[in-house]
């Protein structure tokens, strides 16, 4: 066991605890501002989870307006809109393009690095923070605090203390844990008396209990083009849509992640909840019966839902399993059913098996620097405080803004300290 006021045996600096975007982007504003600063990250090397959200195309940020932007944040929105105004998107940008990766704004209003890449954005940052001073630990796993508040660190080389002047833990939350992410800080943050609401899947997919026979057939292939319709937790109807992926016992995929939150909520309070599929949104439901009550003569139902609608694979084979005999020979209620088919789902897919996780440190809970109100010295950003949003570059430009708001914070707290540290 070694104790150090710094790894390095230098007067002490500030501690960032996690290498996520919302670690490094505290540690950027500290070192910007002459801080001395050492980051500790428990993988052997920082952004693994960044890493892994650009291997389809890095989604950096979204270019929708900002009030719509903030809107996606929830309950949460009051409380992220300061940071958010100070650096959202275009800040975001502006950012990426100092350090050399310029963007774009796809069809989807999503903003990606012109080459779609995360690593090169990462090694130039990186470059650009050891430049700064910033002294990075790999294999250091916090471990909780020690004595007169040291950080406790698991290393190969053995548990080591380090006592910095102030501390940002972004840690991330629940999901993802071979990544780094596994909340084993929420039990040491609660005997610190830090009100930390529970983790829970967030962006993440569902069971529904398929047939045997739908389940072994269709699971990976997509729905597309088509919108689901279901409640949000303020009970207002919302209708969206895109494509999601069903799996051998549930969905996943965008439009599902895009409802997950009511879709949880709903399940922890009723044990269930149902979503309207609309498997058809480009023709109306009187186009639909009117194709239906074509006549078919010989024809199967099969092949003249595929002739006349276009319905077969995966859409048809979801109608076969959702609808009794009756109704498939009913016109009226088969048009009905595919401009609105019911989908009920039983469970969220487990916390380590989500995009993203809800819950963490209740905003109420830290100072508007987000510094632990029960903790003085100690700071929180990122994914690890109690704020959701769904996918589309909105995790992203949280965690960002998160964490540069922590930083400084940090900076603000300092200031105010030292007069008080110059004396001992």
């Amino acid at each position: 066991m070694t104790t150090s006021d710094s790894s390095t045996g230098d007067p002490p600096g500030v501690a960032v605890v996690g290498g996520g975007p919302a670690g490094l982007m505290a540690a950027e504003v500290l070192a910007d501002a002459g801080t001395q600063v050492d980051l500790y990250d428990g993988m052997p090397s920082v952004g693994r989870k960044f890493l892994l959200a650009g291997k389809g195309g890095l989604n950096l940020t979204h270019a929708e307006p900002f009030d719509a932007f903030v809107r996606r944040y929830g309950p949460r929105s009051p409380v992220l809109e300061p940071m958010l105004r100070e650096f959202g998107a275009e800040a975001l940008r502006s950012w990426a393009r100092g350090l050399g990766v310029e963007t774009f704004v796809g069809t989807s209003q999503r903003v990606f690095p012109v080459d779609l890449k995360a690593a090169p954005l990462l090694r130039a940052w990186l470059h650009r923070l050891r430049g700064q001073g910033v002294r990075l630990h790999m294999r250091h796993r916090w471990s909780g605090f020690g004595e007169s508040g040291a950080l406790r660190f698991a290393t190969p080389a053995g548990e080591t203390f380090v006592r910095p002047r102030a501390t940002v833990l972004a840690l991330g939350g629940g999901s993802w844990s071979r990544l780094g992410s596994d909340a084993a800080w929420v039990p040491w943050l609660h005997e610190q008396g830090v009100d930390v609401a529970p983790l829970q899947p967030s962006n993440c997919g569902f069971d529904v209990g398929w047939s045997d026979h739908l389940g072994s057939r269709y699971a990976g292939h997509p729905l597309k083009n088509v919108t689901i319709t279901f409640i949000d937790a303020a009970g207002h109807s919302v209708r969206q849509a895109g494509e999601f992926v069903l799996t051998q016992n549930g969905i996943e995929g965008s439009l599902v992640y895009a409802a997950s939150a009511a879709l949880r909520d709903t399940i922890a309070r009723d044990g269930q909840a149902t979503f309207h599929l609309d498997l058809l949104p480009s023709r109306s439901v009187d186009g639909v019966a009117a194709e239906l009550a074509h006549p078919r003569g010989p024809r199967s139902l099969s092949t003249h839902l595929k002739t006349r609608l276009g319905l077969h694979g995966v859409k048809a084979g979801l109608l076969y399993e959702s609808l009794p005999r009756e109704a498939l020979a009913d016109v009226p209620r088969l048009a009905a059913q595919i401009k609105a088919l019911p989908i009920t789902v039983r469970a969220p897919r487990p916390i380590d098996e989500a995009i993203s996780s809800a819950g963490g440190v209740r905003f109420e809970a830290l100072d508007e620097g987000l510094m632990l109100r029960a903790v003085p010295g100690v700071f929180c950003a990122g994914e690890m405080l109690d704020w959701e949003a769904p996918t589309g570059g909105y995790l992203m430009t949280a965690s960002f803004a998160s964490g540069r708001t922590a930083g400084k914070g940090v900076l603000r707290w300092l200031a105010q300290a030292a007069p008080y540290t110059a004396s001992l």
